[in-house]
């Protein structure tokens, strides 16, 4: 029996797999290098998986608001953890107002189911 979550779990996977993804791409150093290319096309390849069937359900303007909002966020995240990327007050503060953006959708929109 598959295991089948609900559209919001989908788009939380299909997020972490997208950022783990273009992590590997960075990595991966313009495909030269095997294990983070492989890791790069099998975690695109879940999250566009996990994006189709969230659609399913979802409309597609909420959803690609939640997914390219947080995924931005999070890979700016592993950006500065992993990569020694710089994130000024200014970046800090616009990634503030898209996780803000996103709480909104999440609490007063009617657009999609919760």
């Amino acid at each position: 029996m598959a295991l089948v979550l609900p559209p919001w779990a989908q788009l939380g996977v299909a997020i972490v797999a997208e950022v783990i993804a273009t992590t590997a791409l960075k990595s991966s150093e313009g495909f030269t290098r095997a294990l983070p290319s492989v890791v790069c096309a099998l975690g695109y390849g879940l999250a566009f998986y996990m994006l189709s069937l969230v659609m399913k359900s979802l409309p597609t303007g909420l959803v690609y608001a939640v997914w390219s909002g947080l995924g931005i966020v999070l890979i700016s995240v592993v950006g500065w953890l992993l990569h020694g990327q710089k994130l000024d007050l200014a970046a800090l503060l616009g990634m503030g107002l898209i996780v803000a953006g996103v709480f909104v959708i999440q609490l007063f929109s009617k657009t999609g189911t919760h």
